[in-house]
């Protein structure tokens, strides 16, 4: 069983769009993204800074953007369409914290505009509510999950992401996060300071998780066509609705993608896709889930290895 995944902000890097905009169609889709959403897209996928794309109103929409485009390229328009007896659709979706949104786009919930559209809104809500006290994310690398969140818990700072295969990401105010560099949990061997303006998935987030939910209201979603498994808690989630309500509430709450994998396991999962800018999560899935094939879409030279994967293991 093959499971498709995205990838969630901080994976981003300057240029990395450049290549899909050469496939064919794949410039005209992105422009009329751009023009829907307020937000010039192939500029900042190919020409701009890693300074400009970290800005979380930039960065949030143009990984949703890549990620859509990258699986479009796979071979089918929408896997959600394909998901009742074809031969290439994957048997889950999934994705790490604004990857959940290009996840409902895989599955059929949302169609690709309304998903660009929530994106974009989400993220000049999150990066306005970051601008109201500096605040920040922090890798630990190694040490006792129960021993690190204890830890953190002292100095402050919240387990925003537990990422599983011995990874829990903090996030706090900048002058928490300094302490926490000069005084790692007992096992730390390192902590890596990541590539987001703000202190995602905490309390600090509650003014945008208002105005997502505005946004939502907007919304029509449809029921998932292939199974979504949310950061919440790991579950699959069978409605539109319920997905919806996930995605708003889940700014402000911790991203549990130990849980996400854990259902992988239960679901059999045997083979796992990063969409672009793949890298972070099938990283992940090699030391959480032994024995399951990934492979991550980094280039459009990787579409045909992909594709190999997915007829070899797909639903």
């Amino acid at each position: 069983m093959l499971v498709l995944v995205a990838p969630g902000q901080g994976a981003q890097t300057p240029g990395f769009l450049t290549p899909w905009l050469e496939l064919p169609g794949a410039t005209d889709r992105v422009g009329a993204w751009s023009d829907a959403i307020g937000l010039d897209l192939a500029h900042y996928g190919t020409q701009a800074d890693a300074d400009a794309i970290r800005d979380t109103a930039v960065a949030q929409p143009l990984l949703v953007a890549a990620g859509i485009l990258s699986a479009a390229a796979l071979g089918t328009e929408t896997f959600a369409a394909d998901a009742a007896g074809s031969e290439i659709a994957p048997g889950a979706v999934a994705g790490h914290s604004v990857g959940e949104i290009t996840a409902a786009a895989f599955a059929g919930v949302l169609d690709d505009t309304a998903a660009l559209t929530l994106v974009r809104k989400r993220g000049l809500a999150m990066a306005e509510a970051a601008a109201i006290t500096e605040t920040g994310m922090s890798a630990l690398l190694g040490g006792d999950p129960e021993v690190s969140v204890a830890h953190l818990e002292k100095l402050g700072l919240t387990p925003a992401n537990i990422n599983g295969a011995g990874q829990i990401v903090a996030a706090g105010t900048l002058e928490q996060l300094a302490a926490l560099n000069e005084d790692k949990p007992e096992g730390v061997r390192k902590v890596v300071p990541l590539k987001v303006a703000g202190a995602f998935h905490t309390h600090h987030m509650g003014p945008a998780v208002e105005k997502l939910a505005e946004a939502a209201k907007e919304l029509v979603p449809a029921d998932p066509a292939i199974t979504y498994v949310s950061n919440k808690d790991g579950k699959a989630v069978a409605t539109g609705a319920e997905v919806l309500e996930r995605l708003v509430g889940q700014v402000a709450n911790p991203v549990r993608w130990d849980l996400c994998m854990e259902t992988f396991k239960e679901l059999g999962v045997t083979a796992l896709i990063e969409v672009c800018p793949g890298g972070t999560l099938t990283g992940l899935a090699k030391r959480a889930l032994p024995g399951v094939q990934t492979l991550a879409l980094k280039t459009p030279d990787d579409l045909d290895a992909a594709r190999e994967l997915i007829a070899e293991h797909s639903a």
